[in-house]
């Protein structure tokens, strides 16, 4: 029996699935409980019950200065910029994906624009946007933009290529324009694939936030990280980080949903 012939069942994939998490648990607690026998107050490897009262603390407890809770503000200053960015992307790389990737001319002219700007370290970029926006939102939203934007133009517009040549053939011999090839063909065989992109760039977009708003915000999930980095809290940046992590996983597994129940035919095609 090969190994690529073994197929685990279900509950064997279940206690695949959960070993690493509890191997890293497991390392870490392991590494907590060694350095806290060693020094009580070191600050590295927090305790599970330190973690548990910071969050209790940052997610439970209004905040006296700012009179709210610390970590919902966060949560949901940084899903707006998320948010919007990634919508303002996903519009715009539908429209010029399916441009580029349709009509041999736009291509030509913007297929070799896209290649390199996506090349282009968006990080890089920030410090210009701050001059030139300012430190406000705009500049935040403009630096996921930047750094999605063309990596999903390019990634879409190969999948439009990868479309069949002949139905493009027949919706012509039928009489169609290229408006309508683009609304009646392209377009319902691209959105499920928009899907796959967007969730490409869902880790990436994470991390210009996480960039832009350590360096100039005054709240968000990146501010609050960096913010209490200066007091060696632990306790605080861990459960931040995993709950960035968890709310990652919860988008991606929502555009995977979406993409199941709007587009149930996908699954066949991206079988074959």
């Amino acid at each position: 029996m090969r190994l690529v012939n073994i197929r685990p069942g279900r509950q064997t994939r279940f206690y695949l699935l959960a070993l690493p998490f509890v191997l890293v648990a497991f390392a870490y607690f392991a590494g907590s409980t060694a350095r806290l026998a060693e020094n009580p107050n070191d600050k590295l490897l927090p305790a599970l019950p330190s973690m548990v009262q910071a969050v209790k603390q940052m997610a439970f407890e209004i905040d006296p200065r700012s009179g709210s809770h610390l970590m919902l503000s966060d949560t949901v200053a940084s899903l707006g910029r998320l948010g919007s960015a990634l919508a303002i992307s996903t519009a715009a790389a539908l429209v010029l994906g399916i441009v580029i990737g349709l009509l041999p001319g736009a291509n030509a002219l913007l297929g070799p624009f896209v290649s390199v700007t996506s090349m282009v370290p968006p990080l890089a970029l920030l410090p210009i946007l701050f001059i030139v926006m300012g430190l406000g939102e705009n500049s935040k939203i403009a630096l996921i933009v930047i750094g999605t934007l063309p990596c999903m133009i390019r990634d879409l517009a190969m999948k439009v290529q990868e479309l069949p040549r002949e139905q493009i053939v027949k919706a012509q011999t039928l009489g169609a324009s290229t408006w309508q090839i683009a609304l009646r063909v392209a377009v319902p065989q691209t959105l499920p694939r928009l899907i796959d992109v967007l969730r490409l760039q869902l880790g990436p977009a994470w991390l210009f936030l996480i960039a832009a708003e350590a360096i100039a915000s005054d709240s968000g999930l990146g501010y609050r990280i960096f913010l209490v980095r200066r007091y060696l809290a632990m306790d605080i940046i861990i459960p931040y980080v995993a709950w960035i992590t968890l709310l990652a996983f919860l988008i991606d597994a929502g555009l995977r949903v979406l993409q199941r129940r709007a587009f149930p035919w996908f699954a066949s095609v991206r079988a074959e």
